[in-house]
């Protein structure tokens, strides 16, 4: 028994599937999860000692890759100094002051601790300043796991099959209104009949939980007019985006101006993050110069802070390391596409910048229903084959790849040909060679 296996039996007597997040499980490819004990680089090592290309990345905040040394050297730095004061710190008015100049629709930021509390407090903001109760989200479009958001959302629920939660009280779920991903007429027709009643409409502006899923032209751009014709705020979900389409993240890739923005991911480093923001009229609602409440005791921890700052600071000193990761992100997906071609495979790659995702279907994948459309047993064969080849991807057929600087070309060239080797062999023996 590997020890892996050892750990995942341990691990399902006192934890939920064995899991801290259902990501994490392997259930859906019929397996149990590789317990992972190092990374450095574009690599992880399980506790069997067996070394992966790795293109989880932590779920996208691993840009720079992985155990930076410049980061890891201000978060022991901060250590030092102590873990958590419950008090106010310069590096955090560093940290604000930072993302302020980097995004241009944000004039002002709050700091949470995680991408779904920086989702809550957006929503909450959004419903004070408009006076509104409703809120209009896509379906497989995740915000993170708050009741409200819980409905048709993406990832995580996908892969287990459950399009809602329970738990979530009914009166949650009635105030959420369901469009249709890269169909504005969607939102234009809820909006005509409920416009005075919704508050905001939320989206990833590439929609990264059901696969990756890019806008098609024009979609954001809608979005904006109705919400400014209707008055509802428009909020972009750039936890995933923001910090990795560039410095300005999606809205500055696209050229729509958000009301609101949540982050996550990137801004930590690979520590626990989150934060929210705006223009100054609108965050200067929140407590205590406003009546919208939201506190956090551990928001803008110092280990945080420093490391979230010393990434993003490369970041901007850095613009090399944007065009290395699409360079990788494309390569991949161009080589992607020439072997589905090559063999003839009904399955379609997507993706834009340094992210991809290779959707088990033959038709294009622009929303949740052609996302669901997957073989996701073709999937779990695929990725089973990767990862015993040293191949670490994510578990689920609707989550991203993710790039980072530490990537080459080198690693780009191994995962397609083991690709390759693994679709040669589905061919021969799906012809009975």
């Amino acid at each position: 028994m590997s020890r892996s296996e050892e750990l995942f039996q341990r691990a399902v007597l006192c934890m939920p599937g064995g899991v801290n997040s259902p990501v994490r499980a392997y259930q859906s490819v019929g397996s149990w999860p590789r317990f992972i004990r190092r990374a450095w680089g574009a690599r992880v090592e399980d506790e069997d000692g067996r070394t992966y290309i790795d293109y989880i990345n932590s779920w996208g905040p691993m840009i720079l890759g992985h155990n930076d040394p410049r980061i890891r050297e201000a978060v022991v730095k901060a250590a030092e100094k102590g873990l958590s004061f419950g008090a106010a710190t310069e590096k955090e008015v560093e940290m604000a002051e930072l993302i302020c100049r980097l995004v241009p629709s944000v004039e002002m930021v709050r700091m949470v601790n995680s991408g779904t509390e920086a989702v809550m407090s957006a929503i909450r903001l959004a419903r004070g300043y408009t006076g509104r109760d409703k809120i209009i989200k896509f379906a497989g479009c995740y915000h993170g796991h708050s009741d409200s958001l819980l409905v048709k959302a993406g990832s995580g629920v996908m892969t287990g099959g459950i399009p809602d939660s329970a738990g979530v009280p009914a009166g949650c779920a009635a105030d959420t209104l369901t469009a249709v991903y890269n169909d504005s007429s969607s939102v234009e027709a809820i909006l005509e009949e409920q416009g005075e009643q919704v508050a905001a409409v939320i989206v990833e502006p590439v929609a990264a939980n059901m696969g990756v899923v890019e806008p098609k032209r024009g979609f954001l751009q809608d979005l904006r007019s109705l919400c400014t014709k209707y008055g509802a705020l428009l909020i972009f979900d750039e936890v995933i985006t923001g910090f990795r389409l560039g410095l300005d993240g999606a809205q500055g890739y696209y050229g729509v101006k958000p009301d609101l923005t949540t982050f996550g991911k990137i801004i930590g480093g690979g520590m626990p993050v989150g934060a929210y923001g705006g223009s100054r009229e609108i965050m200067n609602h929140v407590a205590p110069v406003g009546n919208v409440y939201q506190a956090g005791t551990l928001s803008g921890n110092p280990l945080a802070m420093a490391a979230g700052y010393t990434e993003l600071t490369i970041l901007e000193k850095h613009p090399e390391i944007y065009r290395h990761i699409n360079q990788m992100g494309e390569k991949f997906r161009t080589g992607m596409r020439s072997m589905l071609k090559k063999f003839d495979l009904p399955y379609t790659i997507t993706g834009v910048g340094s992210l991809a995702c290779l959707f088990f279907t033959q038709d294009p994948v622009t929303d949740y229903e052609k996302a669901k459309e997957s073989d996701t047993n073709a999937f779990a064969s695929y990725f089973m084959y990767m990862l015993n080849h040293g191949i670490h991807l994510a578990p689920s057929q609707f989550e991203a790849i993710f790039f980072s600087y530490a990537h080459s070309d080198v690693d780009v060239v191994e995962t397609l040909r083991t690709a390759e080797r693994y679709f040669s062999q589905f061919r021969s023996e799906k012809n009975g060679e």
